[in-house]
């Protein structure tokens, strides 16, 4: 293979990555996994998680929990739902997956973050309050540390 060929190749991959990656960020909310991902770009589901961490540093289904947890983040900042009401608004089926993972993800659980998130970025415009409350990528947060603000 040439490097023009390969570096075509390399381009062409790069490109179904960003489709992937534009459709969790779209359907994050949605029933996802792997294999549909995959399916809808026409290669297999190993390939897919192999060109995808390398590309973004994380497998698509971490990318995908990230993105529901930064929603979720989002809603239970505002305060007028509970936290399985969240969970399932985000697109998550189960709970315990949910609030380990966002516990994982913020360091505190989530009904913690929905009690103390509203007190930490109150008077913030929202824009800012999601840059400054976004969850850690790629590392677990440091235990007893949460991120608030």
């Amino acid at each position: 293979m040439t490097s023009r060929t390969a570096s075509a190749q390399q381009l062409r991959d790069l490109a179904l990555l960003r489709r992937v990656r534009d459709r969790i960020d779209r359907e994050y909310a949605r029933p996802l996994d792997v294999e549909a991902l995959a399916r809808s770009v026409n290669i297999s589901a190993g390939h897919l998680s192999r060109q995808f961490r390398i590309a973004y540093g994380e497998s698509p289904y971490s990318y995908l929990m990230t993105r529901r947890i930064e929603r979720a983040m989002a809603l239970l900042r505002r305060g007028d739902l509970s936290v399985t009401e969240v969970c399932f608004a985000v697109g998550c089926s189960s709970l315990g997956t949910f609030s380990t993972r966002f516990t994982e993800l913020v360091g505190v659980p989530p009904s913690v973050y929905r009690r103390e998130a509203a007190q930490a970025t109150a008077g913030m415009p929202p824009c800012v309050a999601k840059r400054v409350t976004r969850p850690i990528r790629n590392r677990e947060a440091p235990p007893g540390e949460p991120r608030l603000a």
